[in-house]
């Protein structure tokens, strides 16, 4: 079911990135001040968007598990957390990289949007060791969806905890103005959203795929085996490493 229109979607996603970074090469201008190295922006910021709505999405997912306490649910979650993971530890690695060419320095404790995203990385990379510590499946998609919730609600509270602190040295692109950015600048930051929100449901269908495939393979093997026990979505359903 998640494998349908992937190839579509991967070429889809691949297009808008490659015409994207092809924007940021050739066609938007050097920053004033930083120069060409602001050009990482592009990348390191649309990644930090979608990784916390990423987050949020996994939440809202955990909270249709315990409504319907359908693992489907808890599965979709559990990817989604897990991909916006993945892009959350790309976001610090590019903004180490563009802090060390802007500033000087690899990091600065009291830049408070920076310490907030790895408060909120740091949170979110105990959910995965708290979720195969607990070796019933039914409870560990339970604690782990009470989880998904508490840590998806606690996102947009302290991004707008950030946005209504006093600002320091990390720039504000975003405002209620539409933005700090020109018009090509603009542009192009927006197509780099998109294709970063491309390349992250990219990777969640190929997982839930990938998943879906395992879990089809495992029931077989079962089946031939007599061992059948148990009913088959739920155990499709369980999130593996």
């Amino acid at each position: 079911m998640y494998g349908k229109g992937l190839r579509t979607l991967s070429v889809a996603t691949l297009i808008t990135l490659i015409g994207a970074f092809a924007l940021v090469f050739f066609w938007t201008p050097n920053e004033a001040d930083q120069g060409f190295v602001q050009k990482i922006f592009y990348l390191h910021v649309p990644m930090a968007i979608v990784a916390l709505c990423g987050f949020v999405v996994g939440g809202i997912f955990a909270i249709q598990h315990l409504r319907t306490r359908e693992p489907i649910w808890d599965l979709r979650s559990y990817v989604a957390i897990h991909i916006a993971i993945i892009l959350a530890v790309g976001t610090l690695i590019t903004g180490s990289i563009w802090a060390r060419a802007a500033w000087g320095h690899w990091w600065l404790w009291d830049e408070p949007t920076l310490v907030s995203f790895l408060i909120v990385f740091l949170l979110y990379a105990t959910y995965t060791p708290m979720r195969f510590a607990i070796e019933d499946r039914e409870r560990q998609a339970r604690y782990a969806s009470v989880f998904a919730i508490v840590a998806g609600a606690f996102v947009p509270l302290n991004f707008a905890a950030v946005r209504a602190s006093q600002e320091n040295t990390h720039p504000r692109v975003l405002n209620t103005t539409g933005g700090a950015l020109p018009g090509d600048m603009r542009l192009t930051f927006l197509i780099a959203i998109v294709g970063m929100t491309l390349l992250f449901i990219t990777l969640y269908r190929f997982e839930l795929s990938t998943k879906q495939t395992r879990s089809h393979i495992s029931s077989l093997k079962r089946k031939l085996s007599g061992d059948d026990d148990l009913p088959v979505l739920r155990r499709s359903a369980a999130p593996t490493l």
